[in-house]
């Protein structure tokens, strides 16, 4: 079946540990690149664990919905918990997304919604056969969880330490001219998506701006006393090139503070966000978008992530749930970047450790290999379901052994090299990004405009 197509303190080692980030990903702009300006954001929204794709997206043409539900038995959706939005190809095909994303359903049919079917880390294109007869070289420690973690995020196939995003801001490095703001930021912790050889990734948590502990003070000439008493510690030249770096790094940070101080201002969001983890890291990042104009910014990327995806059991319920915080969350962060006039800008995708076995195994699945993937945004040629959707089967062409691993048909490389090509990265840049990238036949999967 193919279609194409109030946070706790922080202290002054953390907040110097953080300025540092900011700082190095700040302090590299150069003159203006070549290509005409313009905001362009890539917003990845990882689910860690390993989504389900089959239950996230289901074929519902008439053999392959069949042989979907006798190979998925009791998981099989529609169920008592989880129904189905029904979303149809331009060439009629039907599929019927998890109603867990009933809050981005829509955007299928506006155009700004897709899915790419059976993506995963390859080194190069592998058959079933190959695969069995170990005659094509594969990606380390295929099913292991913290390994694919890493290369879903680097698109190395033995893990590396600069990550894909992280490499396509260092390519796009040049058109944030002099601004001194962050182009790689992670709203998770440390992520090695966002992390490259040139820009250093920011690592923010949302709701914290950085402000320096023990400021503040009454009255308020005391709290005036403690900044000026700071500052001219600060710019005081000790001779010391080590503590004139540090002190460097921390006026840095004092001066973006009042930047990040502004995301939590302002009006607010039309369209409010949910209050879950991910709800309140998207909407960091549309806060940080919303202040390009001061920045001066012009090609970001963002990180953020959603835990308990390993559903080995119970998954019927628990899968539906999460994918009701990634929907929310998503369908808010949209309307956010429609509101700010942004969405052609802004792509937002998903991506995972991978997928899981068609084959349930009691009440939930186990690890699998090719996954199905979301990408949303003004700029996506959407409504449309691209790369080769399988037709569900054990032990078939597409299955890495004999419970529905899905051999992947569309290499991450591929993926991330078409989000890279919209984001601006060049032919020559590509290969760096992507190191595998030549092996495939096709570096553009066709979904972006």
């Amino acid at each position: 079946m193919t279609n194409h197509h109030h946070f706790p303190q922080r202290s002054r080692r953390r907040f110097l540990l953080d300025a540092s980030a900011l700082l190095g990903a700040a302090s590299l702009g150069t003159a203006a690149h070549a290509q005409s300006p313009g905001y362009k954001a890539l917003v990845c929204v990882f689910m860690l664990g390993g989504n389900d794709g089959h239950n996230m997206v289901v074929p519902l043409s008439t053999a392959a919905n069949n042989a979907y539900r006798a190979i998925r038995g009791g998981l099989a959706l529609p169920d008592a918990n989880t129904q189905l939005a029904t979303v149809t190809t331009p060439a009629g095909v039907p599929y019927g997304l998890n109603s867990g994303l009933n809050a981005i359903a829509p955007l299928w049919a506006q155009g700004k919604l897709a899915v790419v079917a059976n993506v995963g880390m390859l080194a190069r294109p592998t058959t079933r056969a190959q695969f069995l007869a170990g005659s094509v070289p594969l990606p380390s420690n295929l099913f292991s969880h913290s390994d694919q973690i890493q290369q879903m995020q680097t698109a190395i196939t033995t893990g590396g330490g600069t990550g894909w995003a992280g490499r396509s801001a260092d390519a796009m490095n040049a058109m944030n001219g002099t601004s001194r703001f962050p182009a790689s930021i992670s709203m998770a912790g440390s992520a090695l998506f966002c992390a490259g050889n040139v820009v250093q990734s920011a690592s923010l948590i949302p709701g914290f701006d950085l402000s320096a502990d023990g400021m503040s003070a009454w009255p308020d000439s005391a709290a005036a006393a403690k900044r000026n008493a700071l500052n001219q510690l600060l710019t005081m030249d000790s001779g010391l090139a080590l503590v004139q770096a540090a002190n460097k790094v921390r006026q840095d940070a004092i001066s973006l503070n009042q930047l990040l101080a502004g995301t939590t201002g302002g009006a607010a969001f039309a369209t409010p966000f949910p209050g879950t983890s991910l709800g309140q890291q998207l909407q960091q990042v549309a806060r940080i978008i919303r202040l390009r104009g001061t920045t001066g910014i012009n090609r970001q990327v963002f990180f953020c992530s959603l835990g308990g995806f390993d559903t080995h059991s119970a998954q019927s319920w628990a899968h539906w749930d999460l994918l009701r915080v990634v929907g929310e969350a998503m369908a808010a962060f949209h309307a956010a970047t429609v509101e700010m006039g942004v969405a052609n800008g802004v792509t937002t995708f998903t991506e995972s450790d991978f997928g899981r076995t068609l084959q349930p195994s009691g009440s939930g699945t186990d690890h699998g290999w090719g996954n199905h993937l979301l990408v949303m945004g003004g700029a996506v040629r959407g409504g449309e379901m691209y790369g080769n959707f399988p037709m569900p089967a054990l032990g078939g062409p597409d299955d890495a052994g004999s419970r529905g691993v899905l051999i992947p048909t569309t290499s991450l490389d591929q993926f991330g090299a078409t989000l890279a090509k919209w984001f601006g990265v060049g032919p020559a840049a590509m290969a760096q990004v992507f190191p595998n990238l030549g092996y495939f036949s096709s570096a553009d999967v066709g979904f972006m405009s």
